[in-house]
């Protein structure tokens, strides 16, 4: 899919060149060697060293877990840094019109101010764009150039070098965000990447950095049930046994005496722009506070033992890493354990191999390894590790057997321990016991791109964490797929058969396979049918929406059975109007003729206290080429009246989003439709927009030809949206017989720009980004015009971000901490250019550059009320090395100045500098 760039102009943040603005002068001189540039007020200089790493994509990612780091802080001298991918320029803004870099500049001063609150001062913005929500990490990784995103992690990484590193959840689960998705995976693969010399060679070979293997990496997710109080961590009880879950209380008291979790609540306020200013207090009952949890997704160096106290305590993340275990091994021993296999047969041996490492500071002496296994599982092999000299390793391979009548679909964990006469250390490895085949119904497209990403990366363990689910029409049919696959080394036969849930048939009964070769899979087909049609749709529907059933899979050996899911969907025949509706806010006698649609269910935020609160109705009809839809909203509180000029970002008001997928198939929504109508705003009447689809911005540009009306009853009881939609402006011809439709509902109570409750149609967490969750609808007797195509034009994807050279509060960190901007290379030496002198002359900062090579250079001057001036320009070298740069203030400059310059050499590398204007 190829990505049309949307450029969207940004006044405050208005950046001039050379021929808008004074330029840079060369001055005159003999040529003269260029000085060093100083380490205390440029990037020059070796680079800060950390011990965590958070690695997310926007900034308030981290803000569930400031608790945890805090405490690590306070406790134990952790040095955190954060790793930001975007400044979340695609997201709201509650606090002003701000949007795209400008709107990035507010959210990168809000998260350095947020995790400050936690003792964080390094904040690394890798400067990708944040465009707009999505929950495809496909489309996330085409946007973000995947590998280059990669590339500037592990450099962070390699700069930074620390030990232990938390992200985000990895996997599609159902309306997770596309770029935390990434941001994890991103994070995942730098775990293994930053230690392997081969990858990214050109960042040691030409940048001088060392590969560098963090000790471990946990995800800020889990999955499973627990409780609050100081037992938190231990009464957590994970979906999956053989996962690791570690608890950081919230309740221990931080500096001052109160909680953490106040704290991290504090921090959480923070974040003004997107709606958190008013989060209430937490508990002071510490009963009622909870852990944060993270689940440990791989670790190269001795753990607490699970199941014992010391895996509950608030370090135990750390502990084995960054702080010494009693009785374990010393700090900088590593340890690892690999089972050959994941997915592990009933008496069918597998190899399991332990590794030991030395610390560089001592040896291990008398090392041996030995496996813990569950009942009636068997190990064969010679643990013998033997003396370690310092920072050397050793292996030991051992065979388990599982039992032969060991429970299929048990998950489980091999333990593994390390003995020396210096203290011994744990660690294990999870397995699945599976039957020699298993059947699994077609997987979504992003489940199964998931899936291969875990088997590439070696986390196979993960792909569980999402459950395979396909969407049914009500009362319709579909065709599943089944796919079936041989984990055995010899050739297997047998029957697929699914158990369908109440109110559903899946025709044949069952289905043969034959000849399937070991490593092999084969597909056979069923039909899926609703029979039950009152069954509710929806996250109304079976458990949390999911109507769960299973397939199974005999073979030679024993019957796999794996857990699937149906989720069913409204469905609304809609008939051609006789005569077009008039599009006035008011829905008059015969105007629809189709069904009326219940668009009042919620699907996140506040419930609803009554249907006064907020309730709807929507009916939809069509005629000629156009679609008709009219909503009906009640609500007793009328939100923020946004300006025409700031009719975006419809959810921090009263609005009514309307989603279409013109064919039913589209993998993400930039294929896609969707319309957002204001019933009112500053100036009176409604606006409407495009958000997060093929085309976003204003809707007279975005959509031309498309009508809205409102009607607001007074006194205020609610309201009408009504619009016509011609349907050329979809991104493809509409399937009439499947065309995906939604209509969301959002009610905001307050006048401070924040939302409150989503009320919709179809209804899911996240749904206004699943296309594949909306409602199926028939236009009865609707022809697309012929030559209309059926393949969607390519999406305009907005591609501004912020840039590092652009903001001081960057720029000023990077000459802390020596980590170049944006996890770019940093500039050689012959290619920079630095602030040497800055004085005040009347209405402008005359700035002298030394200068080695020609570049341009980003200068920002701010005082404690913000920034006075700011220029880019090209800048060229001269025989003196210096050059002169006349920035041109806005104000008079206060209290606090300060001149930060972002130096781009052109070729990928940034330098950066401050100085104190005279």
């Amino acid at each position: 899919m190829s990505l049309v760039p949307r450029t969207r102009g940004v006044a405050a943040l208005a950046v001039a060149t050379a021929l808008a603005l004074p330029a840079a002068t060369a001055l005159a001189g003999p040529a003269a060697a260029t000085p060093r540039p100083p380490d205390a007020t440029t990037s020059a200089g070796p680079p800060t060293d950390l011990d965590a790493m958070f690695i997310g994509a926007h900034p308030d990612d981290e803000a569930g877990t400031l608790s945890t780091f805090g405490q690590w802080g306070t406790d134990h001298d952790v040095s955190t840094g954060v790793i930001t991918i975007t400044r979340g320029e695609g997201g709201g803004n509650a606090v002003g019109p701000e949007e795209g870099p400008a709107l990035g500049l507010i959210r990168e001063r809000e998260e350095r101010s947020a995790v400050a609150k936690a003792g964080i001062t390094d904040v690394y913005n890798l400067d990708e764009v944040d465009f707009y929500y999505t929950v495809s990490e496909p489309l996330t990784a085409q946007v973000w150039d995947r590998d280059e995103t990669l590339a500037k992690t592990v450099r962070i990484l390699r700069q930074t070098r620390p030990e232990v590193l938390v992200t985000m959840n990895p996997a599609p689960s159902p309306g997770q965000h596309g770029n935390h998705q990434e941001a994890a995976r991103i994070a995942i693969e730098a775990y293994y990447a930053a230690g392997d010399a081969t990858r990214f060679p050109e960042q040691i070979t030409k940048e001088g950095l060392k590969p560098f293997s963090p000790d471990r990496i946990l995800m800020r997710a889990a999955n499973g049930t627990g409780a609050n109080g100081p037992g938190c961590a231990k009464a957590f009880v994970a979906a999956d046994p053989s996962q690791t879950v570690y608890g950081v209380w919230g309740g221990t008291p931080a500096p001052g005496g109160r909680t953490w979790a106040a704290v991290e609540r504090d921090a959480q306020r923070v974040y003004a722009s997107q709606g958190w200013a008013g989060f209430p207090d937490v508990s002071t009952d510490p009963a009622q506070l909870g852990c944060d949890y993270l689940t440990l997704v791989d670790s190269r160096t001795p753990l607490p033992q699970w199941g014992t106290d010391a895996a509950y305590t608030n370090h135990a993340p750390l502990d084995g890493s960054l702080v010494a275990l009693p009785g374990g091994l010393p700090l900088g021993s590593g340890m690892t354990v690999d089972a050959d296999r994941y997915r592990v047969l009933p008496g069918v041996p597998f190899t399991v191999t332990v590794g030991a490492t030395a610390p560089r500071t001592g040896a291990l002496k008398g090392a041996t390894a030995r496996l813990e296994v569950p009942a009636g599982w068997t190990v064969t092999g010679n643990g013998a590790l033997g003396a370690l000299q310092p920072g050397r390793s050793a292996t030991a391979r051992f065979v388990v057997t599982p039992a032969a009548g060991a429970a299929i679909g048990t998950q489980t964990r091999v333990k593994a321990f390390v003995q020396t006469a210096s203290g011994t250390g744990y660690q294990d490895e999870p397995v699945l016991v599976s039957a020699p085949v298993t059947a699994t119904q077609q997987l979504l497209p992003q489940v199964a791109q998931f899936h291969q990403w875990t088997d590439e990366v070696g986390a196979e363990a993960l792909a569980d964490i999402v459950r395979p689910v396909l969407t049914l029409a009500s009362g319709g049919s579909r065709p599943v797929s089944v796919t079936v696959t041989n984990h055995s080394a010899t050739v297997q036969s047998g029957v697929v058969t699914p158990r369908p849930p109440a109110g559903f048939t899946m025709t044949p009964a069952s289905a043969a396979y034959s000849g399937l070769a070991p490593g092999a899979t084969t597909t056979v087909g069923f039909t899926a049918t609703n029979t039950d049609t009152s069954l509710k749709t929806a996250v109304e529907g079976g458990v949390a929406g999911d109507y769960l059933y299973t397939i199974e899979a005999t073979s030679s050996g024993a019957t796999g059975t794996t857990q699937q899911a149906f989720e069913l969907v409204p469905t609304a025949t809609v008939p051609q109007a006789a005569t077009a509706p008039t599009v006035d806010g008011v829905v008059s006698p015969g105007e629809y003729a189709g069904p009326v649609l219940d668009v009042g269910r919620r699907w996140e935020g506040e419930a609803c206290t009554s249907a006064t609160d907020c309730s709807a109705t929507a009916q939809v009809t069509w005629r000629d080429d156009t679609l008709f839809v009219a909503v009906t909203v009640k609500d007793d509180v009328k939100g923020t009246p946004l300006a025409t000029s700031d009719c975006k970002r419809h959810w921090r008001t009263d609005s009514v989003e309307i989603a279409i997928d013109p064919r039913g198939t589209s993998e993400n929504t930039s294929t896609t439709f969707k319309a957002a109508i204001l019933p009112w705003t500053a100036e009176g009447g409604p606006c409407y927009l495009r958000d997060a689809d093929a085309h976003q911005g204003d809707g007279p540009t975005t959509a031309p030809g498309m009508k809205v009306a409102s009607k607001v009853t007074e006194p205020y009881t609610g309201y009408v949206v009504e619009t016509s939609i011609p349907m050329s402006l979809l991104p493809s011809a509409v399937d009439p017989a499947h065309m995906g439709l939604n209509v969301l509902p959002y009610d905001s109570d307050t006048q401070d720009r924040t939302g409150q409750t989503r009320i919709g149609w179809s209804v899911w967490g996240g749904v206004q980004g699943d296309p594949y969750r909306w409602g199926d609808v028939r236009l009865e007797g609707y022809v697309p015009p012929a030559g209309r195509p059926t393949t969607p034009s390519a999406p305009v994807i907005p591609t501004e971000a912020l840039q590092s050279v652009d903001s001081p509060q960057s720029v000023e960190q990077a000459v802390r901490t020596n980590v170049a901007l944006a996890g770019r290379p940093s500039s050689s030496a012959g290619e920079r250019a630095w602030v040497d002198k800055a004085k005040v002359r009347g209405d402008i900062v005359e700035v002298r550059l030394r200068v080695e090579d020609a570049g341009t250079a980003h200068i920002v001057v701010r005082d404690g009320a913000g920034i006075a001036g700011r220029l880019v320009t090209p800048v060229s070298g001269s025989r003196s090395g210096l050059a002169t740069v006349r920035v041109p203030l806005t104000r008079a400059l206060g209290s606090g100045a300060s001149v930060s310059v972002g130096w781009d050499d052109g070729a990928g590398g940034t330098f950066s500098s401050v100085a104190t204007p005279k």
